[in-house]
C-alpha cells in the first residue's frame, strides 16, 4: 500500500474518531442534563431530547438478559468492529463511499460498545415523533451506524447498476 493511501485511510479514521467523540460528548451532556427526567423540546411535537438507558440492541431488543446480555452484546460488537476494521484496510483507497461507510460504522460501534462496557447500557436521548407515530430513542452512534449502512447499501445498488449498464464482454473498470 502506498504512503499516500495510508494517509487517506488514516484521515478516514480521524473522522471516525471525531464522530466517536461527538457521540460520547453528546451522551455525557444527556446524562448531566436529562438523566433525572428533564426533557427538552427542540422542535415541539417532533424532536425532543429525553434520557433513556438501552440495555439491549436496536429498539431495545434483547434487553432482558442482564449481565450475560451485556457481555454477549459487547463481544459481538467488538467482533463486528474488528471485521469493519479488517474490511476498511482491505478496501481500495479509491472506494470513498465504502471507506466512509466503514468509518461511520466503526465510530458508531465504538460509541455504543464503549457505553455498554463502561456503564452496562447505551445512553440514548434523541426522541423523534410525528403525531401518534413515535420512533425509538437513539443517539449519535446509532445515526453513524444507520448512515454508514445506508451508504454501503447505496454503493451496492450503484455498483450493480453500473455493472448492468456495461456492454457485454467489456472489462470492468478497476478502482
Amino acid at each position: 500500500m502506498k504512503k499516500r493511501d495510508i494517509i487517506w485511510k488514516l484521515a478516514y479514521l480521524v473522522i471516525a474518531g471525531g464522530v466517536f467523540m461527538v457521540d460520547q460528548a453528546s451522551k455525557a451532556w444527556a446524562v448531566r442534563r436529562l438523566r433525572f427526567g428533564d426533557e427538552m423540546s427542540v422542535i415541539s411535537g417532533f424532536l425532543n431530547f429525553a434520557y433513556a438507558q438501552n440495555t439491549g440492541v436496536a429498539f431495545s431488543m434483547l434487553d432482558d438478559h442482564g449481565s450475560t446480555g451485556r457481555w454477549g452484546l459487547s463481544i459481538i460488537a467488538i467482533f463486528a468492529g474488528v471485521l469493519v476494521l479488517y474490511f476498511f484496510w482491505r478496501t481500495p483507497r479509491t472506494d470513498d463511499r465504502i471507506l466512509g461507510s466503514l468509518a461511520l460504522l466503526l465510530a458508531g460501534i465504538a460509541g455504543n460498545v464503549t457505553d455498554r462496557l463502561r456503564l452496562g447500557f447505551v445512553v440514548d436521548f434523541i426522541d423523534v415523533q410525528f403525531g401518534s407515530w413515535h420512533y425509538p430513542t437513539f443517539n449519535v452512534a446509532d445515526m453513524a451506524i444507520v448512515t454508514g449502512a445506508g451508504l454501503m447499501i447505496l454503493d451496492i445498488i450503484l455498483s450493480k447498476r453500473k455493472a448492468e449498464t456495461r456492454p457485454v464482454g467489456s472489462v470492468p473498470e478497476s478502482k
